[in-house]
């Protein structure tokens, strides 16, 4: 996806992450090492339509209000 009148710097881009994310299930998983890993299941048409449609509103919201000091734009 491409949206020419977004930012796009790294403080819009986390912002859109961190977005999207928050309104996304979790699905934490940990290893042997203790590590642990998150995974997005995609593996329906479902599951990408509803991360692209998260993914839209996010872009949306943040170039309307960028903490960056970026003007506001609409998309």
């Amino acid at each position: 996806m491409q949206f020419p009148k977004f930012c796009g710097c790294d403080t819009c881009r986390g912002d859109v992450f961190v977005y999207t994310l928050n309104r996304l299930s979790p699905h934490y998983v940990s290893t042997r090492e203790g590590e642990v890993i998150t995974a997005i299941n995609l593996d329906t048409d479902q599951e990408k339509a509803k991360l692209d449609v998260v993914l839209l509103e996010g872009f949306r919201k943040v170039a309307a209000a960028p903490r960056c000091g970026t003007k506001p734009v609409t998309l």
